[in-house]
């Protein structure tokens, strides 16, 4: 399998990530950053941030650091594990880093934490991804 690598272009026209009005702010070395104003469309039944907006943004942000899709690698979660600490609210901006803590042959290890306009933790997770192919499309 082989995949462009991505920019932060490519990751910005992610129909679910436009749709949700995430987007990728920045690709490092080891992280990746990402941002969300939350809007009246991602209201749960109590008018903060569902929680699915925040899962989706850990989850998105988690494979946007250099060595993974930035780089060609194909990879998909096989684990996420959220934490959500506070309340989100209609109107907060909340942004979403990722650090790569661990790539293997075969799985990488992705700790992600999101905080608001205030620098408040709202959550924080835990992913694993499984590697599927290499940069240029050999098989792992």
């Amino acid at each position: 399998m082989t995949i462009e690598p991505a920019t932060i272009e490519r990751a910005n026209a992610i129909a679910l990530l436009k749709t949700l009005n995430i987007q990728l702010k920045e690709i490092g070395a080891s992280h990746a950053v990402m941002e969300v104003v939350v809007g009246a469309g991602h209201a749960n039944y109590f008018g903060g941030a569902h929680g699915g907006l925040i899962a989706t943004l850990a989850d998105s942000v988690s494979f946007f650091p250099g060595p993974l899709l930035p780089s060609g690698r194909a990879c998909t979660t096989t684990s996420l594990t959220v934490t959500y600490v506070r309340p989100a609210l209609l109107g907060d901006t909340l942004t979403a880093r990722s650090e790569l803590v661990h790539l293997g042959r075969r799985l990488a290890s992705v700790t992600c934490r999101i905080t608001n306009q205030q620098g408040k933790l709202v959550a924080h997770s835990s992913a694993t991804l499984m590697v599927l192919a290499e940069p240029g499309g050999s098989d792992s």
